[in-house]
């Protein structure tokens, strides 16, 4: 075994066995048949955008530690692997690259040609991310790696699609998104940051006018009939608060106050609070918008918020304090908010509140978008009444902002403005600010309880904060509701309160990397009478006919008078039989054209029937996390284990889902952890049988719903700087894990991460400038670096015992043989060590708890075995037989221990250690290597609770006090570890005495305490220097110090350790004297206030009468 462990030549050389071996490659036979309990991790994919990073590191030794402890506990252990396309991410950062190397835009390419640039890029990352987690040592079935866009995972995608557009919980519709202007698409809340920028309060006034009668639809402002100014002597009469301040004949206004004064081109309405008492003077009045000339109506909502004077707070209304200060939205509000519904979250609700009051008195629809995908002002996308605000076509919203604010300036309706400082969401990709826009887009309706409620069903009944509502399409006897927990337990409040409040998920982009939506879509025009003209406009209906006959969802939907647009969404064909799918073009009665019957025998030869027939397939593609939802799933061959992959399929799906546990970060649980419930929950479920028509009743269409995906989720901290930063490249504080196994071993860094996985929010890594290399480190994987050297070194020191001959040659030799209970109580007490270590383990991983597992391991090898046990044996183990087989039982238990977090260092060990043979200890069972001999596949410690030894336990701890004690004197006194020096324990300490050479304990305070002798005679006064410690209330002496004691320096000792003693003193008879004290404090608290006085009055008794003896 070689002197020191070098990880740059163990890792590669185990990393080649195992992929040789394969030891990893979960059975699922196993676990149908009954001969194994599953165990499931999946991975979450990462990101094909980049190398992994120090979080992904995290998060990969945890799920290692869990997959490789239950695989050797006889788990059939399943770590599924993968990555994910990531959509957005990946299309921004090979736009990126090609501008750079290129310079060339991705609309220079034909789809299909920058596709295959993101493809190849993808396998490059994908490369990379696989070598890295071997690297790190992950136990993955790297057989089964899957990858979001391969061909199994988007037959799993284009089922869910046709199965929940069927169901009715997909549906396309014009919505309010989060829409990047650089990108021009929509993105998700995680596909955001948060930036403060410095920015203003704009007061700008809108003039109050009359009407005469209702706005009337699709009219200019200047042909509304009768509208006539406001005068403020008018609002006076009405009782409006200061209008007497204005002249009487002046036209009145109200004034607004907002940070986007580019969008009051938008504007549907003005708001006011309820409360507000300038309401009642303005009811019948409207609103002018400059310029624009749309008359708005006033709506009373209890979202705006009352300025300061009137009483306003931000708790008021339930808006959220300001960013700047303890300043809040009341110190900036007017009382009148421009309602914009199209370019503002908060006003689309408001929108949506009031609807029917907007629309029905004002000159069309709220929903006026201004701008165009780029943000710029534009009249194309659903603003038609320009008014004289042509001015501001074609401008960026930056620029019509400034224009906006000099035309309202130059018309004196500019009051005036205010510095802000506000926080807004930037693009994770292009920077760009984020715009609130109006789109069509593609939307799961997971506000349907089928979907929500669903999920909040499944947490377990402790860890909801309240009772799920009855019925709402979940079904009866849900067998699998009540049967996932979060860990820890407070996440679960983030889990269902995000479905209480949830939205319906938008999961369309306007990209071109990710999995294409699966609908075909025509818009055509009827001429002449057909039933089509009796639908409603904007109303879709589902189309009963040869199409929908053949398993395709068919729908239109009514544009205009004339105008219509059929929708076709095709099950595709399955590979894993001979089905073929018959598709008649069209459905006459509503595009009376030819029909005829096409069977489809590919994918390839539908889709271009498809668009033979003028269909065209819709050019977005599906939201990155569409397809992660479906994680659980695809990665098990669903829909179709036989259609992909057939004999790695087979009966996966049946044998690991549920899952035993998610391993993740937060700042997922809204966008992974809840879709991949509800979509698991669904999919499985009864609801999801075969239904006639997204039309039918969702009541009609409920059924019990499926397995949860996980039965646990895992939430780890989250790794910051040493200052509380979060990583990243441009704070340069970054830790490349690669960089780190490079330098201290990936073992090193595993412990390191596991000894910080705490149950805390977020955990700190100091990070430090290595001089040598330049790259960033932590002094804390110094730390993982030397507890591997330490297990090499006392397993080398272990293993040269255990290979020479024992001393007493009439036992040296023979077959390894049941050896009975060891009688030497370092041996009871190691190996009740070993029970209490395994436990203690077990537990650790049992409650998800990485910190106390690594802390266990670290205190069962460093402290107990190494620093006690090992030392503690070296004067008997080289003629006790039973004592070898204690040693490499506790040796090779605790390397089976560390295996799942350290495993390239205990499997180099266990090379070595696997083929010494000692005699069997009853009671421990360390069963043997499954497959290749490997420690990875090698039985679980199990340790019979006989050899719990409580007796020994506590012996050994007093030993080990008395052990302390001395080691500490000497370390005062700077004795040298082999200057053998005398204990005297004189008078009453015959009990003392009695531990000490106990037969069964003989020769280890010696031993352990570098004792020359001990005596109960007490130092004669010639015989040196010599010094007292007390020991259970004793008082004890070390002699044979040599010069080591120093009078002056035992003087200045003691004369310290009286002063203490004093005060501990007064601090303790003060409380006792103390009536409040004795009358309010527990009794038991109380009775050990009083046991410290008698022992530090004891001690200070000693301690005088020693000083008097040094002096």
């Amino acid at each position: 075994m070689p002197s020191a462990y070098k990880p740059s030549d163990a890792e590669p050389r185990i990393t080649r066995a195992w992929d040789e071996a394969k030891p990893f490659h979960a059975d699922p036979a196993r676990v149908l048949r009954g001969e194994a309990e599953p165990y499931c991790i999946f991975i979450p994919p990462p990101n094909v955008t980049a190398a992994l990073h120090l979080g992904h590191a995290l998060n990969n030794t945890l799920q290692d530690i869990l997959a490789r402890a239950h695989r050797m506990m006889g788990f059939e252990t399943l770590w599924m692997p993968g990555t994910d396309h990531a959509g957005i991410a990946t299309q921004a950062v090979v736009e990126k690259r090609v501008w750079q190397e290129e310079k060339k835009r991705r609309h220079d390419f034909t789809r299909e040609e920058f596709i295959a640039k993101i493809q190849a890029f993808k396998d490059e990352y994908e490369k990379t991310i696989t070598d890295q987690l071997k690297v790190m040592g992950c136990s993955c079935d790297w057989d089964r790696q899957r990858f979001t866009m391969d061909e199994q995972c988007a037959a799993a995608v284009r089922e869910a699609f046709f199965r929940l557009f069927r169901d009715g919980l997909i549906y396309r519709g014009k919505r309010l998104v989060n829409w990047d202007p650089e990108l021009k698409t929509a993105v998700a809340d995680d596909e955001t940051d948060e930036i403060e920028i410095e920015t203003a309060f704009y007061y700008m006034r809108y003039p109050l006018v009359h009407l005469g009668g209702t706005p009337l639809r699709g009219v200019s402002a200047a042909e509304q009939r009768d509208v006539r100014p406001v005068t403020w002597g008018e609002l006076a009469r009405r009782g409006y608060a200061e209008a007497d301040q204005h002249p009487a004949d002046q036209q009145a206004w109200v004034t607004v106050a907002t940070t986007r004064p580019e969008t009051y081109l938008g504007d549907a309405a003005i708001g006011m609070n309820p409360h507000d008492p300038r309401l009642k003077a303005l009811d019948g009045l409207w609103v002018q918008l400059p310029l624009v000339g749309r008359i708005l109506p006033i709506v009373a909502d209890e979202y705006v918020v009352l300025p300061k004077a009137l009483g306003g707070t931000a708790l008021q209304s339930g808006a959220e304090p300001l960013d700047k200060g303890q300043e809040t939205k009341a110190e900036y509000a007017t009382g009148f908010l421009k309602v914009t519904p199209a370019h503002d979250q908060n006003d689309y609700d408001l929108y949506f509140r009031r609807k029917e009051q907007i629309d029905r008195n004002s000159t069309g629809t709220g929903l006026i978008s201004v701008m165009a995908p780029d943000a710029s002002i534009s009249d194309k996308h659903g603003w038609t009444d320009i008014g004289d605000a042509g001015v501001f076509l074609g401008l960026s919203r930056e620029d019509a902002r400034k224009k906006v604010v000099a035309e309202f300036k130059a018309r004196g309706l500019l009051e005036g403005t205010k510095p802000y400082r506000q926080t807004v969401k930037i693009s994770d990709r292009s920077k760009a600010i984020i715009e609130p826009y109006l789109s069509d887009q593609w939307f799961v309706k997971v506000t349907d309880p089928r979907m929500a409620q669903t999920a909040n069903a499944a947490l377990v009944p402790e860890q909801r904060s309240h009772p799920l509502p009855e019925g709402g399409g979940r079904g009866e006897g849900a067998a699998f509701d009540g049967s996932m927990s979060f860990h820890p337990a407070r996440y679960a409040k983030t889990f269902e309160h995000w479905h209480d409040n949830i939205r319906d998920w938008c999961i369309s982009r306007q990209l071109w990397w990710g999995h294409r939506i699966p609908v075909w879509m025509r818009e055509y025009s009827i001429i002449g009478a057909s039933p089509a003209l009796a639908l409603p406009i904007g109303i879709v209906h589902s189309i009963e006919g040869d199409w929908s006959l053949s398993g395709c969802i068919h729908l239109t939907e009514r544009l205009s008078e004339d105008r219509f647009r059929e929708m076709v969404c095709p099950i595709t064909p399955a590979r894993s039989s001979e089905r073929r799918l018959t598709c008649p073009f069209p459905v006459i009665q509503f595009n009376p054209s030819r029909s005829h019957a096409f069977i489809a025998k590919s994918e390839a030869a539908l889709f271009a029937e498809l668009e033979r027939e003028g269909f065209v397939q819709d050019p977005d593609v599906l939201d990155t996390w569409f397809s992660s939802a479906l994680w659980p799933l695809s990665t098990l061959g669903w829909p179709d284990p036989a259609a992909y992959n057939a004999e790695s399929n087979k009966g996966l799906l049946e044998a690991f889902n549920p899952s035993s546990v998610l391993c993740t970060a937060r700042e997922i649980i809204t966008l992974w952890v809840s879709r991949m419930v509800m979509f698991n929950r669904y999919l499985l479920g009864d609801g999801a049988s075969q239904r006639e028509s997204p039309n039918q009743d969702p009541a009609l269409r409920a059924g019990p719903p499926g397995p949860v995906p996980f039965k646990n989720v895992f939430i780890h901290a989250v790794i910051q700087d040493g200052d509380g930063r979060k990583m990243s490249k441009s704070l340069g504080n970054g830790v490349d894990p690669r960089d780190i196994i490079e330098s201290h071993g990936a073992d090193a860094m595993r412990f390191t991460l596991a000894q910080m996985a705490t149950n805390t929010q977020d955990v700190r890594l100091p990070v430090l400038k290595d001089p040598k290399s330049g790259k960033n480190t932590s002094p804390k994987f110094d730390a993982g670096r030397n507890f591997c050297n330490k297990l090499w070194n006392a397993s080398r020191f272990a293993l040269t015992i255990l290979r020479r001959p024992l001393r007493d040659s009439a036992t040296s030799t023979g077959p390894a043989r049941s050896a009975g209970p060891p009688d030497a109580l370092i041996d009871r007490w190691m190996l009740s060590r070993l029970h209490a270590g395994v436990k203690d383990v077990e537990a650790a991983l049992a409650n998800y708890e990485f910190a106390n597992y690594a802390q266990n391991l670290y205190d069962l090898l460093w402290r107990d075995f190494c620093d006690w046990y090992i030392e503690g044996i070296k004067p008997t183990v080289d003629s006790s037989r039973r004592q070898r087989a204690v040693l490499a039982h506790a040796l090779e238990t605790i390397v089976r221990l560390l295996h799942p977090v350290t495993p390239f260092v205990t499997e180099a060990i266990w090379e070595h250690l696997r083929h010494i043979e000692t005699d069997v200890i009853e009671g421990i069972d360390l069963g043997a290597s499954r497959k290749g001999g490997l420690l990875c596949t090698a039985g679980w410690p199990k340790i019979a609770d006989s050899l719990r030894d409580d007796a020994a336990e506590r012996e050994f701890e007093r030993l080990r006090s008395l052990i302390t004690s001395i080691r500490e004197v000497r370390s005062q006194h700077n004795v040298h570890d082999r200057r053998k020096i005398t204990l005297h324990a004189p008078g009453n300490s015959a009990a003392v005495l009695s531990i000490i050479n106990a037969p069964n304990a003989s020769g280890l305070v010696p031993t352990l305490a570098g004792l020359g002798a001990v005596t109960d005679a007490a130092p004669s006064a010639g015989g040196g220097a010599h010094v007292a410690f007390r020991f259970e209330g004793h008082e004890l002496y070390l002699s044979n110090l040599a010069d080591a004691v120093d009078a002056s320096t035992e003087k200045a000792r003691l004369e310290k350790l009286v002063a203490d003693l004093r005060k501990t003193i007064a601090t303790l008879s003060g409380r006792l004297s103390n009536a409040g004290y004795m009358s309010k404090a527990p009794a038991k608290l109380v009775e050990e206030t009083r046991s410290q006085l008698e022992k530090a009055q004891d001690e200070l008794r000693a301690a005088l009468e020693h000083l008097e003896r040094v002096t």
